[in-house]
Formats: C-alpha cells, structure tokens, sequence
C-alpha cells in the first residue's frame, strides 16, 4: 500500500509557502485586471507580501460600469435599510479585526497597538455614518420662505457614481473615511484604493460580499493612480470624484480634466494620519459634496 504522509503537529517545514494574489473588486466578483498585470508588494521590511492587480483603464471603465449599474437601486432603498448594511460591514470588520491589524502591521510596519487602534476607529466610524443614514437628509434640506402663496422645499438626493483617490496615510481608515459617507447617502462608489499599501484595501474587499452591500455598490481597484488618474477623471459617467493625498500636478490635472463634463471634485482635507484619526475626519461636511439639492414649488391648497 502507498505510503501516507503523516507530518508532525506544529512542523511546517515540508510545507511550500503560499504566496497570495488579490484581485480587484468590481460588481461584487474578484476579478483578474483584464490586461493580466500584477505588481509585487512588500513588507515593512522589503519582504515580499503579496501581488495585487495592476488595474486597467478597462478596467476602471468596468468599474464605472458596475457602480452606474448599482446606483439607481441602492438610492431607492430607505435610508433605515442602507444603515442596516453600513452596521453589517462594521460587524463583517469586526470578526476579522485581528485580521485586519496583522495586515496593517505587516504592511505598513507600525506596532500592533496602532494597527489595533486603526482598525476599530474604522469600524467605529462605520457605525458611526450607519446612525446618519436616516438623519443626514433632515439637516442638509429646508422649506424656503417665499413671497406667494406657494411651498417652496429644498431636498437632498445622491449625486451618481462617485471616484475615490485613496491615500497612503492609514490605507483602512482612509479608505472607510472616504467611502463610508459616500455610499450612506445613496451613492454608488469605485476606489482606487492605496497605491503603497493595496493588499489592506483588498483584504477589507474580501468582507464585502458577506456584508450585504448590493453587488457593484462598492468597487475597489488596486494601481497606479499616475495611470488611472486621467481616464477616470474624464469618463462622462462619473458624477464626482474624491481624493486625499495627490500631490500637487495631479491635483491640476484631475481638476481640468473632472472640468470637462463638469464634475464636482472634493478634497478631504486629511493630511497626515493623526487627521484621519480625529474626529475632524468625519460628519456631515463629507456628505453634502456627494449630494444634489433639488427644489421642488408646489402651490398651496386652499
């Protein structure tokens, strides 16, 4: 009879290591860039941690594609049920969270402690923008004074689909800081998340499909913003776009180009990681960039 292989309890020696590849996440799959690129990443340490996904211009045209596709639908759930969804993803988080802290660890070589404190402001502020997912609409709309016998109301509604420039400074809670906001209030999104640090974004991507969120709602790629930046900013199908972290010519460029079909850009104000950590790094003030007021007069009844 063949031989079985019995290895000892704790003797991982024989065993080759298992070197992972993220891919993107688009329409709630994982699939490869369409053009079959993937860059290495590494450690802290220069040790190499894992490939990711070189994302395409294809490839965030299909990105685009998904979240347009998603947009309507989420818009018209109620607002109690997205808040249902934005409390799911801090739950999903929360299972994982060691997870998510070895990854920060390794990745961006901070201590434990702080990737410990990065995740759960993270899932802090999930829950956080969860609450105001019914409340948010109330404070940003208003029944105008009018001089005839009319109503005049102002109301808020989503944007569209919305253009995320993540940066590098505490790639998880950039990434929730930038994103939650945007989808609480009925907005599709796409990010391209973390340049240096991609495989923190792909592991938070990793959590989404059991979280709810309806496929093509959140969109995550993994790059070079350098080679994304221009297509992005240009496509006639996004609505906004987001971004922290640019220096300063790619500021300029993604203004002129985001000119062009007349798309509003916002500028998270976050410079450093003790930003995106302080409570100035969330509220109200990064809802209303992503909102549209539409006013509505109606003749009083009599």
């Amino acid at each position: 009879m063949p031989k079985t292989l019995k290895p000892k309890a704790g003797d991982l020696s024989q065993r080759a290591a298992i070197r992972k590849t993220y891919k993107l996440y688009i329409g709630g799959q994982y699939p490869r860039s369409e053009s079959g690129r993937a860059f290495e990443v590494s450690d802290a340490k220069g040790a190499f941690l894992a490939n990711a996904a070189w994302a395409s211009r294809k490839d965030a045209r299909d990105a685009v594609s998904a979240a347009r596709s998603a947009q309507s639908g989420w818009a018209k759930r109620t607002a109690y049920n997205r808040g249902q969804i934005l409390y799911r993803i801090a739950e999903m988080m929360e299972s994982r969270l060691d997870e998510f802290a070895e990854e920060i660890r390794r990745a961006t070589g901070v201590s434990l402690k702080t990737a410990q404190a990065e995740t759960q402001l993270s899932i802090d502020r999930w829950v956080y923008y969860a609450g105001w997912s019914d409340k948010w609409s109330a404070l940003l709309s208003s029944v105008n004074p009018v001089a005839a016998p009319i109503h005049n109301f102002t109301q808020v509604e989503a944007t569209g689909v919305v253009g995320l420039f993540c940066p590098d400074d505490s790639p998880l809670l950039a990434l929730t800081s930038m994103l939650a906001p945007v989808i609480m209030s009925g907005n599709s999104a796409f990010a391209l998340i973390s340049e240096k640090y991609p495989t923190v974004g792909m592991i938070f991507a990793e959590a989404l499909p059991v979280s709810d969120v309806p496929a093509g709602v959140i969109n995550l790629l993994s790059g070079y913003r350098a080679e994304l930046l221009e297509p992005i900013a240009s496509h006639l199908d996004v609505d906004a776009l987001g971004y922290a972290g640019l220096p300063q010519e790619q500021v300029v460029l993604l203004n002129q180009r985001a000119a062009d079909s007349v798309k509003r850009v916002f500028e998270f104000p976050m410079d450093s990681e003790a930003d995106w950590r302080s409570e100035a790094a969330q509220g109200l003030s990064f809802v209303e960039p992503f909102v549209e007021a539409k006013t509505v007069w109606h003749p009083m009844g009599y």
